[in-house]
């Protein structure tokens, strides 16, 4: 009865894990939120960075333990919702909107727009995934995922907040980031997942040299670096798209001719 007991304890405490991990990723939404709120737009850019960091442990602990359950993939999405979904906006609204509003009330209602259209396109996109899961090729996303979006808005806010951005110019392009961010999160482009690895496979050991190498380019200038990986990697989807249509055209123009 002992040994049982202790099993039953070892389960709950393997299934406490990967939400924990979820809820400091939840956590990490909602300081974003106040920070911004506070005006402290360096440490909410930190804490949505922060918060991605937890969202893909929890996934990864919840497979390695084999603790992975319909609670489980709900919570996950609704914090996914709160961290990459409303902390952004909220970050780039109350970044920029102050500011914009000076130049008039129409610059205003632009920048709030811009704000509730990425909330709204990471809640249908969050949507999209739960509902397609099953079917979906593990080794795709279809659209931009809703953190690497997250991770594109709050480095443009930590960039230009360090960088002392201001002006219409800088703000309306601020907007604008946002929108593409949210437009390309409900895009059906292809996006590399990397699932398809797994966490015990060999790399090559110059591969495994670039993580450092990573880290210490992000260390030198972390609000640069990070939005120059982000995106690159958001426009991976519609540069790869682009590049397979151009490369189809020859060889269908090419059929037709040989069938003549």
């Amino acid at each position: 009865m002992k040994v049982e007991q202790n099993e039953t304890r070892t389960r709950r405490g393997i299934y406490l894990l990967p939400n924990l991990l979820t809820t400091i990723c939840l956590f990490g939404g909602f300081y974003a939120i106040v920070a911004a709120i506070d005006g402290n737009f360096g440490r909410a850019a930190i804490a949505i960075f922060a918060a991605m960091i937890f969202d893909g442990l929890d996934g990864r602990v919840a497979r390695l333990t084999g603790t992975e359950t319909a609670f489980g993939r709900e919570f996950d999405s609704l914090a996914d919702m709160v961290a990459f979904g409303l902390a952004p906006a909220i970050v780039c609204y109350q970044w920029g909107v102050a500011r914009i509003a000076e130049y008039g009330a129409a610059w205003g209602r632009f920048g709030w727009i811009a704000a509730f259209f990425y909330a709204a396109c990471a809640a249908m996109r969050l949507a999209r995934f739960n509902a397609r899961a099953a079917v979906q090729d593990k080794r795709y996303f279809e659209g931009l995922p809703s953190p690497s979006a997250a991770a594109v808005v709050a480095a443009f806010v930590g960039l230009a907040h360090d960088y002392d951005i201001t002006g219409l110019p800088g703000l309306i392009l601020a907007f604008i980031v946002t929108a593409l961010a949210a437009l390309l999160m409900v895009s059906r482009f292809p996006y590399r997942s990397f699932k398809d690895r797994a966490a015990g496979e060999r790399v090559r050991y110059s591969k495994l040299l670039l993580v450092p190498l990573v880290i210490a380019l992000i260390a030198l200038n972390p609000p640069l670096v990070l939005f120059l990986l982000f995106g690159s990697y958001a426009l991976s989807g519609p540069t790869g798209w682009a590049w397979l249509k151009i490369r189809k055209r020859p060889r269908e123009s090419g059929g037709a001719d040989t069938s003549v």
